[in-house]
């Protein structure tokens, strides 16, 4: 089986969960091409070289234009700050290199279309980290609303949030720098939104309320200092997809409580589907028409029968976990390589995405509905 050597940019929590995937993805899909983890950059020689000892990584470095420029590496993964996606991955790109990037792809959709054309005219394999819809009861969910067993959709209600953000004295971090981008509304937003597409296809229009809660952070702990918060907290979307139908999305990162509520409920006229991430072993049907003495929502359990769930398991009810996710997505990702499957979501699929929260934000400072695009 061809070998691919891969390069890693970044060793936070994104990196930690690339690096696992590539170690365990073989060994659930032993029909793809064998990632050698070859290269871990981050931002100082002593973090990379932590990382490569434990990730087993072959070496490390401070520099990740050389990471780029290995002749050894043929597959390079971004999990760095959204503001530093672009530049790595152009170069990359342009070294020939297939690229993983996190999300969201980048600060505008201006950019995030440059990333694009790049990729698609150096015919490379991409694929960003929306690695939420790889859940085998997502597909499953795709797959049923594909076949008509939920009829005509008649409305979509989604949700992303999070509470990392909650505490009005929590710091000023990267992810409210505005030359990164948006808020809450690419950080979280883009999560729901490309789920939302996944399951019934493109949002043709827009209308949006987005709105910052924390006006300003302190810049270091213990500081007096603050600096204003330029970015959203909140942000309320009203959708109108193009398969005729609406909706509403929701991405919030200061919901006290709320760890991982990624949720949706999709209604169609012959039945609805429910599903929350903070259960994703599990999804809830509901088929109109039954005898109403013993009708409702009935919870089907993920299992072997919902496939790639039988590559970690033999055993239903045993449920995936997050890293299982991100291990199908680089499974998938390092099949396409390997001339399998298009997998995705692309760099054209994430620009799509970037395109509604793009529209969202200035649909918000309008206050009208905007198209998409």
């Amino acid at each position: 089986m061809k070998s691919l050597g891969i390069g890693l940019i970044g060793t936070g929590f994104m990196g930690k969960a690339h690096a696992f995937a590539y170690r365990a993805a073989l060994a659930a899909f032993p029909d793809i091409p064998v990632p050698v983890l070859r290269t871990v950059a981050d931002m100082t020689a002593a973090a990379a070289e932590r990382a490569a000892a434990q990730y087993g990584f072959e070496s490390a470095t401070a520099d990740w234009q050389s990471l780029v420029a290995d002749p050894k590496i043929d597959v390079v993964s971004i999990t760095t700050p959204n503001i530093f996606h672009k530049e790595m991955a152009l170069a990359a790109l342009a070294a020939g290199k297939h690229v993983h990037c996190e999300k969201p792809l980048a600060p505008t959709l201006a950019e995030a279309e440059t990333m694009m054309q790049a990729a698609e005219a150096g015919g490379l394999v991409t694929q960003v980290g929306y690695n939420y819809i790889k859940n085998p009861m997502l597909k499953l969910a795709r797959d049923m609303v594909a076949a008509g067993e939920l009829g005509e959709i008649t409305n979509f209600r989604g949700i992303h949030a999070e509470d990392y953000m909650a505490d009005p004295e929590g710091l000023y971090t990267w992810r409210l720098d505005p030359e990164g981008g948006p808020g809450v509304v690419a950080d979280l937003g883009s999560h729901i939104i490309g789920m939302a597409r996944f399951l019934l296809g493109p949002i043709a229009e827009v209308n949006a309320d987005i709105e910052t809660v924390v006006k300003s952070r302190p810049v270091a702990p213990g500081s007096t200092e603050r600096k204003k918060v330029l970015v959203d907290d909140i942000a309320r979307l009203m959708v109108r997809f193009a398969r005729g139908c609406g909706g509403s999305l929701e991405a919030t990162w200061v919901n006290s409580g709320r760890k991982m509520q990624l949720a949706f409920e999709l209604t169609g006229n012959k039945g609805s589907l429910v599903f929350n991430q903070e259960h994703f072993n599990e999804i809830h049907y509901y088929k109109a028409g039954l005898d109403p003495r013993h009708g409702g929502f009935t919870r089907i359990e993920a299992g072997p029968q919902h496939g790639p769930y039988g590559q970690f398991c033999v055993a239903a009810g045993h449920q995936l976990g997050f890293n299982d996710l991100k291990t199908i997505e680089m499974a998938e990702f390092l099949g396409a390589i390997g001339g399998g499957a298009k997998a995705g979501p692309d760099f054209r699929e994430a620009w799509e995405i970037q395109k509604v929260v793009d529209a969202a934000v200035r649909a918000s400072k309008s206050r009208s509905w905007l198209k998409v695009g």
